[in-house]
């Protein structure tokens, strides 16, 4: 090894700057742990790939302050998923399925799925990065060496300029997507490999088309047809290219279309399946996107009382991109080999029909980086944890998530990509009787969330306690503070947003005359949890009243205290500017699914380490929390 004076010396490097690299160095930012990023690309990507990001995907955004530019400039939300069968080119054919993602039932607070504008989205991640003063973005930098010992990675790399610069860190993350250095040269050689995931056998190539769409009008198109009947510039827009995203289920040729990005930007996806007998470079060409395309926006001159089809304007179209994507469902063996991590697209590959791929990255980033940020903190401490077990514990409760992500995924898949007459035949009738009993009809509508947030299975190393409701990822429902101010807020801003430590302590009250006890419960919880859990950082959340706990109780310690706010409430709040109200909102979901106990310990990544109402499983909570953050095991009672 070189001498070590040769290298700059830093906590975590991260290889890659696309949204997962991105997101683990604004939260490694947040927890006060300097990293740098190296980025081969000079400035972010024009070419908007990714366009769906899921709840949990907006509720990290959330997290790091971003959730007012999620309806402004990154997205808008994609409200309902239309499923439409048959042959004919036709984007008004009435679907056989659809599901309203524009709810709240997920669990997180937030709609099912927004449609974004990556580079917009990759930007205010990057602003956040520049903006915690830990985090360092160096682009048109490229690796070209990695190795690493007992306490250290060292990382050779070339910058902007064509200079070679090393750098060594505690830990080194790639980020750098499925053929990026990290695992390609580094650790596909030390026997990591991306393995099938979920035993699917999907496998396709597909081209990708974005689309800008300009408005046509009377004076650059006289000759339309359809300013004879009356049409605006902007109804014909509409009319043409329709609102909710459609998966056209084609058996000749699947295909799934919608506008993402901000509704003032018109931009339009589409993506349709590559034959066996094709090439996808060719499909992706001028000649053959028009001919495949073309037919969905052009209306038969029938459907307008007109002689002639009617097709959108072909000068008012700029494509952005055409490209062929092999989509596939596979994951790596392992996500991690001693100090070297893999995060997103490096560790795990979708296929696109759930919208998961960035929102399983920023999953990885959040859950790997309050690890990350132990492990760091401890060893400038002198203190060099077990990183493997920390590592080994996080990949495998992220592959139980992977697992049900790539499950939704694949059903979705399945209606967009069959193929089969007699199976088709069965799914629309049955999908069709279905409609008539109200509770399928509303698990129907509702889409794939209505199995509720994920809980992960115990296995050893993992960081909860399952005896004590452990594992859950936590609801977010919303709260306000006290009269007269009575602002409305989301739970996570308040239970995690400045405070002090990575694990928080949240009290839920369902009346206030409960709090007598707390002060006493809680005496101590600092000192107990080794300093892992700063009673200063405790909140409360009540059912009913949000009055001080001073206010019920004299002479005892008062915690930053807050109620329950209901959907009407949100509705009527600037959180709620943008995006739908809040339909099917369970303001009591938090109480339900911390089934009823006072006291919970959240882990940073929102996941419960445990829950309890009792002052002694509150201290046998605390410091089994302890014991784990000094290397030890969590036992399961």
């Amino acid at each position: 090894m070189a001498d070590s004076e040769e290298y700059e010396t830093t906590d975590v490097v991260i290889c890659g700057c696309g949204p997962t690299g991105a997101m683990l160095s604004a939260y490694l930012g947040q927890m006060s742990i300097k990293n740098v990023v190296l980025e081969k690309e000079a400035d972010i990507t024009t070419d908007p790939r990714g366009i769906a990001l899921d709840e949990d995907g907006i509720r990290f955004l959330q997290g790091l302050g971003i959730y007012d530019g999620v309806y402004t400039e990154i997205g808008t939300c994609m409200n309902i998923f239309k499923f439409v069968d048959g042959t004919k080119p036709d984007l008004s054919r009435k679907p056989f399925l659809e599901m309203d993602y524009s709810t709240t039932e997920g669990g997180t607070g937030h709609v099912g799925f927004i449609c974004h504008k990556q580079p917009v989205l990759e930007k205010y991640l990057r602003d956040k990065m520049a903006g915690n003063g830990l985090s360092q973005l160096r682009s048109g930098c490229s690796v070209t060496r990695l190795s690493e010992n007992k306490e250290w990675t060292y990382c050779e790399y070339t910058d902007s300029e064509g200079n070679t610069r090393r750098i060594r860190s505690k830990f080194f993350v790639g980020a750098d997507g499925k053929t990026g250095y990290t695992r390609k040269k580094y650790l596909e050689p030390k026997g990591i490999q991306m393995e099938r995931a979920h035993n699917s056998f999907y496998e396709e190539t597909w081209v990708a088309l974005n689309w800008h769409i300009s408005l046509p009008n009377k004076e650059t198109h006289p000759d339309f047809p359809l300013w004879s009947l009356g049409y605006t510039p902007e109804q014909v827009y509409d009319l043409f290219f329709p609102v909710n995203f459609r998966f056209l289920c084609n058996p000749k040729r699947p295909a799934v279309c919608g506008r993402f990005g901000p509704f003032a930007d018109r931009l339009w996806r589409f993506e349709f399946v590559v034959q066996k007998d094709e090439d996808g470079m060719e499909m992706a060409k001028p000649e053959m996107m028009k001919k495949i395309i073309f037919p969905y926006i052009t209306h038969p001159g029938s459907r307008h009382g007109l002689p002639d089809d009617v097709q959108y304007p072909e000068d008012c179209i700029n494509v952005l991109r055409s490209r062929p994507f092999v989509f596939s469902a596979r994951s790596c063996n392992k996500w991690s080999e001693g100090r070297v991590v893999l995060c997103g697209d490096s560790a795990h590959v979708f296929p696109p029909f759930g919208g998961q791929g960035i929102a399983s990255g920023f999953r990885d980033a959040s859950s790997l980086a309050w690890r990350l940020a132990v492990l760091c903190k401890a060893s400038t401490q002198g203190v060099f944890l077990p990183h493997d077990k920390f590592f080994k514990a996080w990949y495998l409760e992220r592959k139980q998530q992977l697992e049900k992500s790539l499950a939704v995924t694949i059903i979705n898949g399945e209606f967009v990509t069959e193929s089969n007459p007699i199976k088709i035949f069965i799914r629309n009738w049955s999908l069709w009787f279905m409609q008539f009993i109200p509770s399928w009809r509303d698990k129907l509508r509702q889409g794939q969330r209505h199995e509720g947030l994920i809980r992960y299975q115990y296995s050893n190393g993992m960081p909860f306690i399952p005896s004590l409701n452990g594992g859950l990822c936590v609801p977010q429902v919303y709260c306000k503070s006290p009269m007269p101010d009575s602002k409305v807020y989301f739970t996570d801003d308040v239970i995690f947003g400045g405070k002090k430590g990575l694990f928080q302590l949240l009290v839920y009250l369902k009346a206030p005359t409960e709090m007598a006890i707390v002060g006493k419960d809680v005496s101590d919880i600092e000192t107990i949890s080794e300093g892992h859990i700063y009673e200063s950082d405790i909140t409360c959340i009540t059912e009913s009243d949000p009055l001080p706990l001073s206010s019920y109780v004299k002479n005892e310690p008062c915690y930053p205290t807050y109620s329950i706010a209901t959907g009407e409430e949100f509705a009527r709040s600037e959180l709620c500017k943008g995006r739908p109200e809040p339909k099917y909102y369970d303001p009591y979901r938090l109480r339900k699914e911390l089934k009823g106990h006072k006291y919970t310990i959240l882990r940073p990544d929102r996941f419960v380490f445990a829950s309890c109402s009792t002052r002694d499983d509150l201290v046998k909570a605390v410091r089994a929390l302890g014991a784990y953050l000094n290397g030890g095991e969590v036992e399961r009672h």
